[in-house]
């Protein structure tokens, strides 16, 4: 511990300081997550809701102080350990701890100030109250700072403490920094993380400054990382706060939603925001598992949920980050290639759940919640993310107009999925063409033929991909080719006819006469049994309530696949046939997924069935919040805020990129007063400011839109709009 450094002038930050002598701020309204009391149930739960985290480095919200029940962590994006299906993100070592104990009644009061992104606690210890701000620095990725009120003397005590399943561990002083390593172990395990700490005694005020240092391929420089913490400590408490708050002020400029009339919901959506902006770097690579950086749930692997909702969020608002997560599926590009050869098939497979070397690591079995041991087949039949991975390649390509990358990278993703579907799909004896046992989003049912969903993305993945190819011509040296079989012919323009009719031979399940998608052939033959009627109070497990071999064989859903088809790639389905779908499918969908809610309400929003839509929005909203699922402590669900954010830009705000223009179309429930959203768009900052007969669109620069099939190019300035009837026209 070193000796006091003085305090820079700016009053703001002074102001800021001053509150952890004082106790915790009240918070801003509509920009805090607030907790008090002591409940022991959610102690766990509140680590994953107060998490902070920087885009790399992620710290559980877990009270400085110690309790027997408190489970702290520290991880790092995209640092895994161990092999095959136990794979798992590395932990980091532990500095957000003091040696305080909680009182046997601790009075407890916590603000996460979403907007700062600050971690406000008061605790009572046995020495008395605790009361302390920490921060994980977005201004500096990697840094970690807090301040303490301490309730007297500090005793001695480590200040930083080795993760409990870590076993590789080694540590040191540098003069007044102490430094602790910890390497990844397992096949052919490389990376690690190590953490320099720096405590500065103010008297009856502490502050940690801890700098931490992850890499994937060799392990960290100690040295380094005691460098890096001795400057940010001669930077100072304060001017490091300063700068975390802009980086903050910057982020939440391109990304707020403003939603007038519904206070509880204006929370959810700005918690929802502000982890998908935790939670993602904007450089490198990306490795976005599950659960973010928020809990080490899922063991950090990486699933389809972050390139279909995770990445359009922040395409639309931060495309660095979402350039980032497409390079973490680009440089796994080889391994996919060699997953489809393997299975004799072209073009390249990319795996259900994926680590650090980019092989499947789906486990092949685990307990139910019944405590029976049963068969994962996720890995081996649900293959519809393979054209997740060239569908979040195109969302980015949209909204930023980046043609460096469609041209590239982005045409050999297409080219290479495009690829595995031609040599997937089979053609019968009449000349329909099928693809035969997969496992859909719904996930009640396995296998099954023809899943609608998968059939309609394959089909989405070829013609996008030949259309690619038609624009930017082939790369001089692209992935993919022709299966062991022989099947496609690459580089010629019969492999883009071949894909053509292939996508306009694959049968989707689609009925004129009813204008419903049949879920997967033989759907409609299930039982016809509604789970609104058996299980009125969703979301439910479905599989739990009526019992696997049950739902198997009725028309029970665990998410409706048709309709996710609906939001990700309108272009695809029948025009009209969204309204039909929606009342068919919602009362056979149990909810039992978490993303299910945010889809049903952009689509019921979509579909003008304002409350039923909000119903489904204030369930996402409050998925983690309200700890739904009952599995929130082990991190928050990632994806389930992203469909938040789809649900409100696609559903309520209807924006949506269509041929080099952001297409305008909304839909305002009459309970809000107003919404505003801001977002990216083609390399220009927009806000969208709907009213029920108003419409607002300002632009930092020229920007492209379409309201009702009319273009209009604005920026910078606003253009201003009413309603009449249905339809918008410019007020003059």
């Amino acid at each position: 511990m070193v000796g006091p450094r003085p305090e820079r002038a700016d009053p703001l930050i002074r102001d800021l300081v001053a509150a952890t002598s004082s106790g915790v701020p009240e918070p801003e309204p509509g920009w805090a997550v607030e907790r008090h009391g002591f409940d022991l149930d959610r102690l766990r739960v509140n680590g994953a809701v107060f998490a902070v985290a920087d885009g790399r480095i992620g710290i559980s919200g877990a009270s400085l102080a110690s309790h027997p029940e408190l489970r702290r962590w520290v991880l790092a994006n995209g640092i895994y350990t161990g092999s095959g299906a136990e794979t798992r993100l590395l932990g980091g070592p532990v500095a957000a701890q003091l040696p305080f104990a909680m009182a046997s009644e601790p009075g407890l009061r916590r603000v996460l100030d979403l907007r700062s992104g600050l971690l406000w606690e008061e605790v009572l210890t046995t020495d008395g109250p605790l009361t302390s701000v920490r921060f994980a620095s977005l201004a500096q990725p990697g840094t970690l700072v807090l301040r303490a009120r301490l309730p007297g003397p500090c005793p001695s005590g480590p200040r930083l403490v080795g993760p409990d399943d870590e076993t590789d561990l080694r540590g040191g002083e540098v003069g007044d920094t102490v430094w602790m390593a910890v390497a990844a172990t397992g096949d052919g395990a490389a990376g690690g993380i190590v953490a320099a700490a720096v405590d500065i005694d103010h008297g009856d005020t502490l502050d940690r400054i801890v700098v931490y240092r992850a890499d994937p391929d060799s392990r960290p420089d100690p040295a380094e990382a005691a460098a890096a913490v001795r400057a940010a400590s001669d930077t100072g408490f304060d001017q490091l706060l300063a700068g975390h708050r802009r980086a903050w002020a910057r982020r939440w400029h391109d990304a707020d939603i403003v939603i007038e009339g519904d206070d509880e919901l204006q929370i959810g959506v700005r918690f929802a925001l502000f982890h998908l902006m935790a939670s993602v770097a904007d450089d490198g690579e990306a490795a976005v598992g599950a659960r973010g950086l928020s809990g080490p749930g899922y063991r950090g692997h990486v699933f389809w949920d972050a390139d279909t909702f995770v990445l359009p969020f922040l395409a639309a608002t931060h495309p660095e980050a979402a350039r980032a997560m497409i390079a973490y599926r680009l440089n796994r590009l080889q391994p996919a290639l060699d997953a489809a050869r393997r299975l004799g098939r072209a073009g390249a497979r990319f795996p259900w759940e994926s680590a650090g070397s980019g092989r499947d690591v789906t486990p092949l079995s685990a307990r139910n919640r019944t405590g029976q041991l049963v068969p994962i087949r996720t890995g081996q039949l649900e293959e519809h993310i393979v054209a997740e991975v060239a569908w979040a390649a195109s969302c980015y390509t949209d909204w930023t107009g980046d043609e460096a990358f469609a041209g590239g990278p982005g045409r050999d993703l297409l080219v290479s999925t495009a690829r595995y579907w031609a040599s997937r799909i089979r053609y019968d004896e009449g000349g329909l063409a099928h693809i035969y046992g997969v496992i859909g989003p719904d996930e009640y049912h396995e296998p099954v033929d023809d899943n609608a969903f998968t059939n309609l993305m394959a089909r989405w993945n070829l013609r996008r991909a030949a259309a690619a190819v038609d624009v930017y011509g082939w790369a001089d040296d692209h992935p993919g080719g022709r299966s062991e079989q022989g099947e496609g012919d690459e580089d010629s323009p019969g492999e883009l006819g071949r894909w053509r009719a292939l996508a306009e031979a694959l049968v989707d399940g689609y009925d004129p006469d009813t204008a419903i998608y049949e879920q997967f052939a033989g759907f409609h033959q299930l039982e016809p049994l509604l789970i609104s009627e058996v299980a009125p109070r969703r979301p439910i497990a479905a599989d739990l309530l009526l019992g696997a071999e049950r739902v198997s064989r009725a028309q029970v859903l665990k998410q409706a696949d048709v309709l996710m088809a609906h939001l990700l790639i309108p272009d695809e389905m029948e025009p009209d046939s969204l309204g039909p779908n929606l009342r068919h499918y919602e009362p056979r969908t149990a909810h039992g997924s978490s993303l299910s809610p945010g889809v049903h309400a952009a689509l019921l929003a979509r579909d003008r069935h304002y409350g039923p839509a909000l119903d489904s929005l204030r369930l996402a909203a409050r998925m983690d919040l309200d700890d739904l699922t009952g599995t929130t402590s082990g991190g928050l669900h990632l994806a389930t805020m992203g469909s938040l954010w789809q649900a409100v830009a696609f559903g309520f705000a209807g924006l949506r990129p269509r041929q080099g223009r952001l297409g305008i179309d909304p839909r305002l429930p009459p309970s809000w007063g107003s919404l505003e959203i801001r977002v990216r768009f083609r390399g220009q900052r927009l806000v969208v400011t709907v009213g029920h007969d108003w419409l607002q669109l300002t632009a930092d620069g020229p920007t492209p839109v379409e309201i009702d099939d009319v273009a209009y190019e604005i920026g910078p300035h606003t253009l201003e709009l009413t309603r009449r009837g249905r339809h918008w026209r410019i007020d003059r």
